[in-house]
Parts: C-alpha cells; structure tokens; sequence
C-alpha cells in the first residue's frame, strides 16, 4: 500500500503569519520544523497502520521547505519544483492507493488562516462548476480523476470545515483554531504530532483505488483584485473575460483544468506590479 501525502505550510501547527511561511525569513526557517513534524507524523501513523510506502510531495511555495533529516527513515521525499500535477504530483502513476492533504488551508475570499487558493493574494475567488473553491476541492477532483480517494486532511478547524465539502469520510485534524486571517488558537506540536499520527493511522482502512471518475467538463472561473491581472490571464488558450476583473476556461478533464490553472496563477503572478498589484 503506498499513500501520497500532499503538504503544504498554511495549515501546519503553529502557522499563523505571511512570515511564517516565506523561504528565507527568521520565522520560515523555525516553522519548518513544526510543518515537518506534522508531516513525519502523518507518515508515522499510515505506517503504523499497515502501509507500505510513504511518498511526501512537497506543495509549498519553492517546495523545499520540509526537513528531510527529520523525517521517518522510510519516507521518500519529491521536492522541488516543477511538477506536471503539483501539488498532487505522483499521483497520476498508478500505484497511489491513498492521498493525504497536511498543512491545508481554506481557499481565497473566504475566512481561514492565511486564506488563499495557489497565490498569496491577487486573486479573490475561484469557482469549479459554480462553487468556489480552495486547493483541497481542485486536488481533490485531480486525486477522484485517479480513483484515488482523500484519507486524511490537516489544516485549521474552517479546513477541516471545508474538506468535509470534497471530502467528507477523510480523518480530519484541527491543529489551530481560526481567529483571523493572522491569527489562531494554536495548539502544541507534542499534541498536534500525537493527533496527526492517530488519524493517519485510523485513514489507512480507507485507502483503496476505486474507478476512476471523469467528472468533467470543468468551468473554473477566477476572480483577481486588478482588472490588468485578468486582462493577463487571458494570454492562456482558452480562457477568456467572464466579467468585471474575472476570466473563466472549460477543461474535459481536472488534469487539464488543474494545468491550465497553473498557467493562469504563473502569468498572473508575473503581472503583479510591487506596490500597486
């Protein structure tokens, strides 16, 4: 049995500040431990409940943030940029049986702890289908392209709120506790390590490839906090204005969608001006 984890930083154990979580700050480089922690204890409990493989794709930012050196001698590591599926990158292999979601976080425009959906800021909204959508809700129609099913999901309490949208039989862990978008009721990383591993390891019976699902086609509209930035996206085939400072694409497939997603958020985030965005 071999299970994916997907980790990203927002949602990790004691994670509440832009600081926290930019490569190269004071505040980055002390949080790594508590995001590695929560991801070795994922690890710990899928292999304390019978899987054989463990493979961490690292989601965050440079996606070379975890701290090798600390995790589990079994764990097998992808870090590094650049992936065809990102955040879900390996799991389009075949020999996936499961998908974990550590250190998520709720999507841009809505409440959560450094709310957002693949860009910091500059983007205000993303719709699938009409219902808008975080990072967990995209990978989660990628993972369903595969038959592979979301286990376990690790974020704050409106995290684990929004999972049970895309989600809703996955383990659940609230390792903070939303208070503002920089702001949280933190717990301890002995305890959250201690709840991460006891989930991961009750997830393991859910695990199982099942028929894939093609759910498609996909309507994924983007909304952005300047007009120019939407003008900019529409550089990407295929996506086009859908109104005031929104552009919107139809994929066949999420692995498309969630490609022509990456376009989008790349050109998008060329076109941020500094101090006028």
């Amino acid at each position: 049995m071999k299970i994916l984890v997907s980790a990203d930083m927002e949602g990790a154990t004691g994670v509440t500040w832009p600081a926290d979580v930019l490569p190269g700050t004071p505040q980055w480089e002390r949080c790594r431990s508590l995001f590695t922690s929560d991801v070795n204890a994922a690890a710990l409990g899928f292999y304390d409940g019978g899987a054989d493989e463990v493979l961490v794709n690292e989601a965050h930012w440079t996606m070379r943030n975890l701290l090798l050196e600390h995790m589990d001698e079994r764990v097998q590591m992808l870090t590094g940029k650049h992936k065809s599926l990102s955040m879900v990158e390996g799991i389009q292999h075949g020999d996936v049986d499961a998908v974990a979601f550590v250190g998520y976080h709720t999507g841009a425009g809505t409440e959560g702890v450094l709310a957002h959906t693949y860009l910091a800021n500059s983007i205000t909204g993303v719709w699938l289908n009409g219902v808008r959508a975080s990072e967990g809700l995209l990978n989660a129609h990628v993972a369903a392209e595969y038959g592979v099913p979301v286990v376990l999901v690790t974020g704050d309490d409106l995290t684990c709120v929004d999972a049970e949208g895309y989600a809703p039989g996955a383990e659940k862990v609230a390792v903070k506790d939303h208070v503002s978008r920089y702001a949280a009721v933190c717990r301890t990383p002995a305890r959250t390590a201690a709840d991460i591993r006891a989930a991961a390891a009750r997830a393991v019976p859910l695990a199982g490839r099942y028929t894939p699902v093609a759910g498609g086609p996909f309507t994924v509209e983007l909304e952005f906090d300047a007009e120019h930035l939407a003008a900019a996206a529409t550089v990407v085939p295929g996506v086009a204005p859908s109104g005031e400072r929104r552009v919107s694409y139809t994929s066949a497939t999420m692995y498309e969608g969630i490609r022509t997603f990456k376009a989008v958020t790349t050109i998008v985030s060329s076109a941020v001006e500094e101090q006028y965005g």
